[in-house]
């Protein structure tokens, strides 16, 4: 999962990102609605964690964009309005969940997680491709039976190859899906996750390697 946190508070959303990161989500900072649509424009997130109250466009005006836009992500306001009114206002402009400051940070990891148990049509949460059956809610992965022990990024990695329905999916793509903006272009992370997640894994090898394109799961 790829989160972009909208907060114009940076020790909070720089609070939030470092929380999310030890639970496996990559995440993303703007600290107003502009950076935000500029983001939101260049990179694909699954769900935006939005503070109404921002400079530029506020929350409401990103959530009503988002919900113009063809396969966009979800929409989880966080903010300290907290009366009946402004969590109703809130979802009629396209918030799919609401939750109120203070707030405890597990709490928004498994508002996260629920929302991501409801993924778009084509996108099961339980994820079967040779013998391989990955759970994204319980972030749990299996082989043949066997429950196969997986770092969170290792998980990611294998999460965007398996609901890749057999594609290729170059370096640069995993990147940008299972790390974050901050991720080194030029970094050999993608090779060592890709070797080490097939050595969990287990022969025979499932991941195959497109010389000059990427990676794919083996069919």
């Amino acid at each position: 999962m790829r989160v972009l946190i909208v907060e114009d508070e940076l020790y909070l959303a720089e609070a939030i990102r470092d929380g999310l990161r030890l639970g496996a989500i990559a995440a993303d900072i703007a600290g107003d609605g502009d950076l935000a649509l500029e983001q939101l424009a260049i990179n694909a997130y699954d769900v935006v964690v939005l503070d109404r109250d921002i400079p530029g466009p506020n929350g409401d005006e990103i959530a009503r964009h988002l919900a113009t836009q063809p396969e966009s992500p979800r929409v989880l306001m966080l903010t300290a309005a907290d009366r009946l009114d402004d969590k109703e206002s809130g979802f009629e402009s396209g918030a799919d969940d609401y939750l109120t400051k203070p707030f405890a940070l597990r709490e928004l990891v498994l508002r996260l997680r629920a929302l991501e148990r409801r993924p778009a049509a084509g996108s099961p949460p339980i994820v079967e491709v040779s013998g391989i059956r990955l759970d994204r809610f319980r972030r749990e992965v299996f082989r043949d039976g066997r429950y196969v022990a997986l770092t969170r990024k290792q998980f990611a990695v294998l999460e965007v190859l398996m609901t890749a329905g057999g594609g290729v999916v170059s370096a640069e793509d995993l990147l940008e899906r299972a790390w974050d903006e901050n991720a080194d272009p030029f970094t050999n992370a993608v090779r060592i996750t890709i070797s080490t997640l097939r050595k969990r894994l287990g022969e025979p090898w499932v991941i195959d390697t497109v010389p000059g394109v990427g990676y794919r799961m083996s069919t």
